[in-house]
């Protein structure tokens, strides 16, 4: 697998990752009672960016590292579904 395929599927998974991983841990204003004058009530008090940034990273890199895995070996999605999948009676 070249390592443009590599670069956009690390980009698009750390995309899809982040998503997923951005509610962890949210506190609102409102929840603490701490909301501050002029700012919306639901707005985080302490987001952790930077933790969860990184989080998104290795699991993006560990899910990157899958698909290299895959496409090293020669797995098709066709093959893991057939592994997958019970045997016929």
């Amino acid at each position: 697998m070249a390592i443009g395929s590599l670069i956009a599927i690390y980009f698009v998974v750390w995309w899809t990752v982040i998503f997923a991983v951005l509610p962890w841990g949210m506190r609102s204003q409102a929840e603490e009672g701490e909301v501050v004058k002029g700012s919306e009530p639901g707005s985080p008090i302490n987001p952790r960016l930077v933790r969860k940034a990184i989080a998104t990273s290795i699991v993006a890199a560990v899910v990157t590292f899958g698909f290299w895995l895959l496409a090293h070996y020669g797995l098709t999605i066709e093959e893991i579904a057939r592994m997958l999948s019970p045997a016929p009676k």
